[in-house]
């Protein structure tokens, strides 16, 4: 399974780990059920590490259950007009939702 970091993920990881003074902040991927289209990303800075956790570019944790839905995935940071953050887009997404965090699967 594979899990694609741009490197402006890993840029901005880098940013806040010097602005907060954390070395081992991370960004924490999840795949929970829910949202209005059956499953929705939730993502988090944390420090902390699972001994399960699956780690990608020392910048991204996630677990085997959301790398199940996550495989093949590109991970990207944006800044734009609208607005600023994580951005993940999904092969495996067959719909989304206009929030875009919400998406379904076959």
């Amino acid at each position: 399974m594979s899990l694609n970091v741009d490197y402006s993920v890993v840029k901005r990881i880098n940013e806040l780990r010097s602005e907060q003074g954390k070395n081992s902040l991370m960004l924490r991927v999840r795949v929970e059920g829910g949202g209005c289209s059956g499953f929705q990303y939730k993502m988090e800075l944390s420090e902390d590490k699972n001994p399960q956790d699956l780690i990608f570019n020392d910048v991204i944790a996630t677990d085997d259950i959301s790398m199940g839905f996550l495989d093949g995935a590109t991970i990207s940071f944006e800044k734009g007009l609208i607005g600023t953050g994580f951005k993940i887009e999904n092969p495996n997404a067959t719909a989304g939702c206009g929030c875009g965090t919400s998406f379904s699967v076959i």
